[in-house]
């Protein structure tokens, strides 16, 4: 069993209960860290200017409070990993673990929700939101 570290668990907290119930199962077997889940204005306008985003403030669903969106990367060997091969494994396992518990959520690796990862112009695989 794995737990989220003080800066992962304040970061999860600033996101919608769904999303904190859901992260909260999936670091139980698998090992992940929190990135973001609010944004505040500068921050989002600035993930837009340099093109980490394709909404401006206040239209991503990380700008709501409680945000309805988190960022979050698998650990591998106890080390983020931003790797395209172990970031869609725990895509793949979040949505799993999201269906279980009822959470409807869209995953940034398959927008459209096809289960094709390969059809997206814009590829965000650390993202989950709410639907």
């Amino acid at each position: 069993m794995f737990s989220f570290s003080e800066k992962s668990a304040k970061r999860l907290k600033t996101c919608h209960k769904d999303l904190q119930k859901l992260f909260a199962e999936v670091a139980k077997t698998y090992d992940c860290t929190v990135i973001e889940g609010h944004r505040d204005e500068a921050t989002q306008d600035r993930y837009f200017q340099q093109g980490q985003s394709k909404l401006q403030w206040p239209n991503s669903k990380h700008n709501s409070s409680p945000s309805v969106a988190v960022d979050v990367a698998p650990c591998v060997g106890g080390k983020i990993s931003f790797d395209d091969r172990q970031c869609a494994a725990f895509g793949g396992y979040v949505k799993g673990v999201a269906q279980q518990l009822g959470i409807k959520i869209r995953w940034g690796g398959d927008w459209d929700g096809d289960n094709d990862i390969n059809d997206q112009s814009f590829n965000d695989l650390v993202h989950f939101e709410l639907r």
